[in-house]
């Protein structure tokens, strides 16, 4: 495998999940590598403890990130994932557990303060509760928003629109109005091979076939492509007599203009205009 970086991304520490694995002890559920990545699942009432372990006994100090997942499928669909940094070390895990919807998972926000927007991130999204967490709110939708975005089952056009009124001078929530209803297509993909026929799949089947070439065409000599000496010395003639690349030409085009700055000033005009208040005056003596 090519090498793309003389440093590794992490240090792949041997014996790594063995050590941790041992360690956290009852509260394991499963370790695997997944991804270059070690993956531990864990007890969900078990995770403050295990994830205190890891920070004071294994010095991954950093909790870089909380995310979510979504399987609708599951008994408990939602599953919780602690991805911690070791600076020392140079090396990450990433810890799991897995909630239902009425099913808290403990906070962490003793052991790392940063976590309080993590999991409120994660509240707002997914709709998974943090027992301990005192300011569990919403984080990245509006106060009014009902639903959580990211689940599976949430309807790819929300459930209500928000748009500025000019009669009430005030953003406004409405029902979502579609300009048009959402088509559903069941047709799958050319590349996953439907075995029924598509609209217009009937035109190709009537049409008539093509006859089959006896013979493909080849150019295997410079006559059968045209070139050679003949075409060479036609190439090679001068256009037309005449042409206007042909004509030569001397030196009877316009010269640039002498500069202005060069040029003898003009001498006062004698003009007839009389700047008096009787030159406009009308003829005749009518006023």
């Amino acid at each position: 495998m090519t090498t793309l970086h003389s440093a590794p991304r992490y240090t792949r520490i041997e014996g790594l999940a063995e050590t941790l694995s041992t360690a956290i002890g009852a509260s394991l559920i499963e370790a695997h590598d997944e991804h270059g990545d070690l993956i531990l699942r864990v007890e969900r009432d078990a995770i403050a403890d295990v994830l205190r372990l890891l920070r004071d006994e294994h010095d991954y100090q950093q909790l870089m990130e909380i995310a979510g997942a979504d399987y609708p499928d599951r008994e408990e669909r939602f599953e919780v994932v602690y991805m911690l940094l070791s600076v020392t070390r140079n090396s990450r895990v990433m810890v799991k557990v897995r909630a239902a919807e009425d099913t808290p998972v403990p906070t962490v926000t003793h052991i790392w303060p940063n976590a309080g927007w993590l999991e409120r991130e994660v509240f707002d999204m997914y709709g998974v509760l943090f027992a301990g967490n005192t300011d569990l709110r919403r984080i990245l939708t509006d106060y009014g928003f009902e639903g959580h975005p990211f689940r599976k089952d949430f309807p790819l056009t929300g459930y209500v629109e928000l748009r500025y009124s000019e009669e009430e001078k005030r953003v406004v929530y409405e029902p979502v109005e579609l300009a048009q209803d959402l088509r559903q297509f069941d047709f799958l993909s050319p590349w996953e091979g439907a075995e029924y026929v598509l609209p217009g799949d009937e035109k190709a089947a009537a049409a008539p076939a093509t006859p089959p070439v006896d013979e493909p065409k080849v150019t295997p000599t410079p006559a059968a492509t045209g070139a050679g000496a003949k075409a060479d010395a036609k190439a090679a003639e001068p256009v037309s007599e005449g042409g206007p690349t042909t004509e030569e030409k001397g030196n009877d085009e316009p010269q640039a203009p002498e500069p202005t700055e060069s040029r003898p000033d003009r001498a006062p005009r004698e003009g007839t205009a009389k700047d008096t208040s009787a030159a406009t005056e009308p003829k005749g003596g009518d006023a």
